[in-house]
């Protein structure tokens, strides 16, 4: 699945129609994580970048109307990491992001990330100025993310990062396995179908330059 500027425009059109206050509802109650990977060898690398407060985290957003979770990953991915590369359209797994409220009571709130597995291709200099996307070790996402979190958060997002390992390991298994039984029966299987291999069946959403790079409203 390709996103192209059609869908874009689209976006912009309809949401001329929608107050800001719904617009703000819809942005706390939907929220994206981009989990972006390479695999070096055998090793599986994850991108990180810092928060304001300097802690590390997935690049992560708000769900705009008119785009779908993975296209909203995808537009986080690209601003604060400068990811280009292929997001899986289904959420591999979610995680309860806390945020604590500065009232008188000082109580927390609560929201849900999806997050999805974005295979990163290149990278490019990320719109948003001080995130330094890096990349970690398995083992070292997981030591970061828990940095200067509680206890049961950074757990939380080192099982994450888990989840995300075993699922890559595992589609590349199947992946290998696959290209064993084609071989097998004497067809070297060309490009596009190696590709169509790749997910465990997953659709994935490979997005585009001129679609990262027309840009998008922020509403206040």
């Amino acid at each position: 699945m390709t996103i192209g500027w059609s869908q874009i425009r689209t976006y912009k059109l309809s949401a001329k129609f929608v107050r800001l206050a719904e617009l703000r509802k819809l942005r706390e109650c939907e929220r994206v994580a981009a989990v972006c990977y390479r695999v070096r060898g055998d090793a599986v690398e994850f991108l990180l970048v810092n928060t304001g407060k300097g802690r590390w985290i997935f690049p992560k957003g708000s769900v705009e109307p008119g785009l779908t979770h993975a296209q909203a990953a995808a537009l986080e991915a690209f601003e604060e990491a400068g990811v280009h590369g292929r997001m899986e359209e289904a959420s591999f797994t979610s995680y309860v992001r806390r945020r604590r409220q500065e009232t008188r009571n000082a109580t927390e709130r609560e929201s849900a990330v999806n997050a999805h597995l974005c295979e990163v291709l290149r990278l490019v200099p990320p719109q948003e100025l001080d995130r330094n996307p890096t990349w970690f070790s398995t083992e070292e996402a997981k030591g970061r993310l828990q940095e200067g979190r509680a206890p049961d958060f950074g757990a939380e997002l080192a099982r994450v990062v888990d989840r995300a390992a075993s699922r890559i390991r595992r589609s590349r298994n199947q992946n290998a396995a696959a290209l064993r039984r084609l071989q097998a029966h004497g067809r070297p299987p060309r490009g596009p179908k190696v590709t169509e291999l790749q997910g465990s069946g997953s659709q994935k959403v490979q997005f585009i330059d001129r679609f990262v790079a027309s840009g998008r409203n922020r509403w206040g």
